[in-house]
C-alpha cells in the first residue's frame, strides 16, 4: 500500500468518507468533520504509523489532506 493510501485509511477512522473518495484538496474540519480530539488522536497515530516527529507549529497550519501529505513527505 502506497503511503498516501495508507494516510488515507488512516483518516478514514475519524471522519465519514471513505478513503477512495477522499480528494487531497478536503479540509479536516470542514469537509471530513474532525473535531479538536479527532485531530490530535489523528496527529499521534500518524507519528506512531510513520514513525515521525510532528512539530506543533507546524501541525497547526495544516488545514487539507495535501498539506499533511507534503508534511509527511519532508520527514520521511
Amino acid at each position: 500500500m502506497n503511503r498516501e493510501m495508507e494516510f488515507k485509511n488512516i483518516v478514514a477512522q475519524y471522519a465519514n468518507v471513505l478513503p477512495e473518495n477522499m480528494t487531497n484538496d478536503m479540509r479536516f474540519r470542514e469537509d471530513l468533520g474532525f473535531s479538536s480530539l479527532d485531530f490530535m488522536s489523528f496527529l499521534g497515530e500518524l507519528e506512531d504509523t510513520f514513525d515521525v516527529e510532528l512539530e506543533e507549529e507546524e501541525v497547526l497550519q495544516i488545514l487539507t489532506i495535501q498539506e499533511a501529505l507534503d508534511m509527511l513527505e519532508k520527514l520521511a
